[in-house]
């Protein structure tokens, strides 16, 4: 029987590869968490990602209710994006690209005599 006495490092034995699909899975569930009232019948935010090396660039998707500060919804977005992408898969995040799709209008916002 033959004893290892030399040991490959941890770093030396290989490398840890996160799938882009994983990344944005992240991403999309750290969008949701930001918003602060989804709309009831808006479509959950949805991202997709591009990984170079240890580096991803978000592209996220949402829908949110009308009225709303829009400016501020999506600051907080691109910012929990990025921390949770940061933490949790290790990789810098350069740029967060935040697309409204849609504004749900809250019961009532509607002013009287506008086209729905």
């Amino acid at each position: 029987m033959t004893a290892v006495t030399d040991r490959v490092a941890a770093a030396e034995r290989g490398e840890t590869r996160i799938a882009d699909r994983v990344v944005a899975k992240i991403a999309a569930q750290a969008a949701k968490e930001a918003v602060d009232k989804p709309p009831k019948d808006g479509a959950s935010p949805s991202a997709t990602v591009t990984v170079h090396r240890d580096t991803a660039r978000v592209r996220v998707s949402l829908e949110l209710g009308y009225p709303s500060d829009i400016g501020r919804q999506c600051g907080a977005v691109r910012r929990r994006v990025s921390e949770r992408v940061e933490a949790l898969a290790g990789m810098e995040v350069p740029e967060v690209a935040v697309q409204v799709e849609r504004l749900h209008p809250a019961a009532g916002a509607m002013p009287e005599g506008s086209i729905r």
